[in-house]
C-alpha cells in the first residue's frame, strides 16, 4: 500500500470538509483542491511539483470515479483487472500476470466502488445476494464477490476489451494463425459453414469469434446474442444485437440465452451468432443449425476439440429435454461443420491449435478429422514458434461449397485437398 498516496488522499478530504457543504464541488474545485494538496507536500519533502503530478489523477479517481480501478482502465496494456482485497491487485499487461503498484487507500473505500459498480447497472450485492455480474460504460465485463463468499474481502474482476475489435489480420500479424488457415476459414464462413470456437480461459475466443465475423457477407440479417455484448460486427448492416438480463430484486423477469436463441428464430435471421453457449441453449442452437440457419457461429470452453463435442452433449442433456445421447449426436453431426480450437501456450501467447471438420456419427460417437494442427518449431527469445499446417486430409462435406460456388474458384492447396 503507498502509505504516502494515502495520506494525500486524507488531506485532499480534510480541505474538502472545509468547503461548502450545501453544494458539490466541481471538478475545477476538486482539482485545485488536489493541486493544493500536492504543492503544499512537496515543498514539505523537497519534492518537485512535476514529480509528484502522476499522483493528481489518480487522487481524483479516488473522490469523482472509481478510485484506483479508474486507473487501471486508463493504461491501454491492462488487459484484466483481478482485485483480491483492498490492497490486492494484479492485473494482466501483454498476457502476463503482475501484481498492481497501486490499491485502494482502505477497505470502506473498495467496498463503496463494489456498490458504486453494482448500483450503476441496476444490481444489488450484499451478504444475502453476494455475487453479481455487471458491464461498465466502456463494455469491460465484471464481476463482483462480497463476503462471505469472499473470505479476504470483497473481489472484483474486470475483463477489458479493445477499443477497436481485433480484426483477422492483426491475429495474422501477431502469429496467431496463419494467412493460409484464415484464408481457408474465409471460405467456409462465406460458404455458410456452422463453425464453433473452442478453447481454455482466455484464450481468445470472444476476439476470434468476432475476426471471423468479418467474412460474413454484408448483406445478410445477423443476430447476436450474449451475456455481456462484446462482439463489434461492423461489417453487418442487417444485425441486431441481443443480451440477457438476470433476475431483478425481486427474483422475476430473467431472460436467458435459450429465451433469447428461441425468439430469434422468429426474427428472420440468415445466422445466428451466440457468444457462448454454456447450458442447454446448446441444443437450441443445434435445432437452428438444423433448420435452416447456415453459418451460425458460437463458442464454448473446452480443453480440447474432442472434449468440445462432450461438452455439447452434456450441455444439450441439460436443457430439460429427454432426447437419448444417439439423437443428440446426431444432431451434433448434424449442425456443426467445423470446429477451430484455440489455446495458450507457455510464452502465454494465443494461438489457433487447430481446426477440425466434424465428419458424422462414427461407430456410435460423433467424429471429427483435423485440416490443420499447431506444429511447434522451437523457442526463440522466450517466444514459441510455429503455426498452423495442413495435416493433408480433405474437406469431406462439400455440398455446401457445391452450393456457394466456391468449390471451383479457390485453389485445391487453400481448401487442404
Amino acid at each position: 500500500m503507498d502509505l504516502y498516496r494515502k495520506e494525500l488522499y486524507e488531506r485532499v478530504a480534510g480541505r474538502l470538509a472545509m468547503l461548502d457543504i450545501t453544494r458539490e464541488v466541481t471538478e475545477a474545485e476538486l482539482y485545485e483542491v488536489i493541486d493544493a494538496v500536492i504543492l503544499d507536500a512537496g515543498r514539505e519533502k523537497s519534492s518537485p511539483f512535476a514529480g509528484m503530478m502522476h499522483y493528481r489523477q489518480v487522487l481524483f479517481a479516488a473522490f469523482r470515479r472509481l478510485d484506483i480501478l479508474s486507473v487501471a482502465l486508463d493504461d491501454e496494456d491492462i488487459t484484466e483487472i483481478m482485485v483480491n482485497g483492498y490492497d490486492e491487485i494484479f492485473v494482466e499487461r501483454h498476457g502476463r500476470v503482475e501484481r498492481y503498484e497501486y490499491g485502494f487507500t482502505m477497505p470502506e473505500k473498495l467496498a463503496d466502488v463494489v456498490q458504486m459498480i453494482a448500483a450503476r447497472v441496476n444490481r444489488r450485492v450484499n451478504e444475502a445476494s453476494p455475487m453479481a455480474d455487471a458491464r461498465l460504460p466502456d463494455g469491460s465485463r465484471v464481476n463482483l464477490v462480497l463476503p462471505p463468499v469472499a473470505l479476504d474481502g470483497p473481489s472484483v474482476t474486470i475483463r477489458r476489451f479493445p477499443k477497436e475489435p481485433v480484426s483477422m489480420a492483426q491475429l495474422i500479424e501477431w502469429g496467431s494463425i496463419t494467412q493460409e488457415a484464415a484464408d481457408f476459414l474465409m471460405i467456409l464462413v462465406a460458404c455458410r459453414y456452422n463453425i464453433l470456437v473452442s478453447g481454455g480461459t482466455g484464450s481468445g475466443k470472444t476476439t476470434f469469434l468476432g475476426a471471423l465475423a468479418e467474412f460474413i457477407p454484408a448483406d445478410e440479417r445477423v443476430i447476436t446474442i450474449e451475456d455481456s455484448a462484446e462482439l463489434r460486427l461492423r461489417n453487418i448492416r442487417n444485425l441486431v444485437r441481443l443480451e440477457s438480463r438476470p433476475m431483478n430484486l425481486e427474483g422475476q423477469y430473467e431472460i436467458t440465452i435459450r429465451d433469447l436463441v428461441r425468439n430469434a428464430l422468429r426474427m428472420r435471421p440468415d445466422r445466428i451468432v451466440v457468444g457462448e453457449i454454456r447450458s442447454g441453449e446448446a441444443l437450441d442452437m443445434l435445432q437452428a443449425m438444423n433448420t435452416g440457419h447456415d453459418g451460425s457461429m458460437s463458442t464454448g470452453h473446452a480443453n480440447s476439440a474432442k472434449d468440445m463435442i462432450a461438452r455439447i452433449e452434456t450441455m444439450c442433456l441439460m436443457g430439460g429435454v429427454e432426447l437419448p445421447l444417439p439423437a443428440i449426436r446426431s444432431q451434433i453431426a448434424s449442425g456443426v461443420d467445423i470446429l477451430v480450437h484455440l489455446g495458450r501456450l507457455r510464452d502465454k501467447s494465443r494461438r489457433v491449435l487447430g481446426i477440425y471438420e466434424v465428419t458424422g456419427v462414427k461407430r456410435g460417437e460423433v467424429a471429427i478429422r483435423e485440416l490443420f494442427g499447431f506444429k511447434e518449431e522451437g523457442q526463440r527469445d522466450g517466444k514459441v514458434i510455429g503455426g498452423l499446417v495442413r495435416t493433408g486430409k480433405e474437406l469431406e462435406h462439400r455440398e455446401k461449397l457445391i452450393r456457394s460456388g466456391k468449390e471451383g474458384s479457390m485453389d485445391s492447396g487453400a481448401l487442404c485437398m
